[in-house]
This record gives C-alpha cells, sequence and structure tokens, in this order.
C-alpha cells in the first residue's frame, strides 16, 4: 500500500501523515506527481485561498497525473477542506478559477443570513449522512468533526452530496461530496480525533 499525501505547498501535510500512522497505514508526502503513478490512495489536503492552491498544482505538474490516477485509473481519492474545493469544476476565491473538475460543482462563497451565522466557519459541527457510505462505516449520523472555512462545495449533480451539516437553524452546507472512488470531506479528519481517525481508516480499506 502506497497512500500519497500531495504536497504542493499548502495543507496539514504532517499532521495528516501522523493520522494515518495513527491508522496502521504508511503515507508519503511527494512533491513528485510520479509518485501518483505508484500510489494506492491519494489525499490531496489544502489550507489558503482556491485560485493560489489551483496555480501551484498547475505548476508543480500536478493537474493531469491527478485526473489520470483518479478518473481514469480509479484510484481511491480523498481531498481534505482546501482539497475537497480543488476537486470542484470551478471555484471563486481570488477570481473564478477553473478546478481539478474530479466532480462537478462550484466552490461558493458562504453569506450569512443572520446573526447567528459567522464567516469563517470555524469549530466542531455534526456531519448528517445523505445515505450509508464505506467512508462513514461505524461513524453515526450526527457525529462532530472540526471545520474551519469560509467557502463551501456546491455541486452539479445532488447524487454527489453525502454528508450535510447544520450552518445555522436555517441553513445547511455541504460537508461531504462522493462519486465512485472520490471523496472529499470539509472538515479536518486529521483534527476530528477519534471519529476523523475512523473517516481515515475506512479510507485506507477502499479500493
Amino acid at each position: 500500500m502506497s497512500i500519497v499525501i500531495i504536497d504542493y505547498g499548502a495543507g496539514n501535510l504532517g499532521s495528516i501523515r501522523r493520522a494515518f500512522e495513527e491508522c496502521g497505514a504508511e503515507a508519503i508526502i511527494s512533491d513528485d506527481p510520479k509518485d501518483l503513478q505508484t500510489s494506492s490512495h491519494i489525499v490531496l489536503p489544502g489550507v489558503g485561498s482556491f485560485k493560489e492552491c489551483m496555480n501551484n498544482l498547475q505548476k508543480g505538474g500536478w493537474v493531469e497525473p491527478i485526473r489520470e490516477e483518479v478518473l481514469n485509473n480509479k484510484i481511491p481519492f480523498l481531498g481534505i477542506c482546501l482539497g475537497m474545493q480543488l476537486i470542484a469544476s470551478t471555484g471563486f476565491e481570488g477570481g473564478e478559477t477553473a478546478g481539478l473538475g474530479l466532480i462537478p460543482g462550484q466552490i461558493k462563497k458562504m453569506i450569512p443570513k443572520d446573526s447567528t451565522e459567522r464567516i469563517p466557519h470555524v469549530g466542531w459541527n455534526e456531519v448528517h449522512l445523505k445515505e450509508e457510505s464505506p467512508l462513514y462505516e461505524g461513524i453515526p449520523s450526527g457525529t462532530d468533526f472540526y471545520f474551519v472555512h469560509s467557502y463551501c462545495f456546491v455541486p452539479d449533480n445532488e447524487e454527489h452530496t453525502l454528508t450535510t451539516t447544520p450552518y445555522s437553524d436555517k441553513t445547511q452546507f455541504v460537508s461531504t461530496v462522493a462519486h465512485e472512488n472520490i471523496y472529499g470531506v470539509q472538515f479536518h479528519p486529521e483534527k476530528s480525533l477519534p471519529a476523523g481517525l475512523v473517516l481515515l481508516q475506512n479510507f485506507v480499506e477502499l479500493g
């Protein structure tokens, strides 16, 4: 097994690797797209702005290798926080920018509808399952995970929404997207112990 954590200059790489190690799995942090060719699983973390991080992926030569391994070779893929957002078709943070296009959708800024909604959305919040999924095996619907974000994923196809999270009494946002071998979570599983470790363990067992 070769879990590759993509290093393109943004993300909590060390903490993510340590979380996989706590699951009993080995993971490498790689700045070489060629490593994807021998990967069993691919993890895309992310911290920063959509436009900046997509530019870094382009400059590092990651975009086409990611698409090849994930879309054509069906390697299990997990995007974390901004890494989830980067798999969309388009993002608007820092200006309209094309994403990886792994799951069709747009990344839009969360807009408060009343005084109870604060941006950025920071802290623990519930994740509610729309349907059963191997990624959430053993994790009850309504479990809390840790979030830090100001933008959210709006899928083109509602069938790609796996979980939602309440933003206030009036609104909710998509907190997990999924399609075949592709998963994206808006929260940080590496900061969401112990449920986060269960989710990462489930990801390891995919494929």
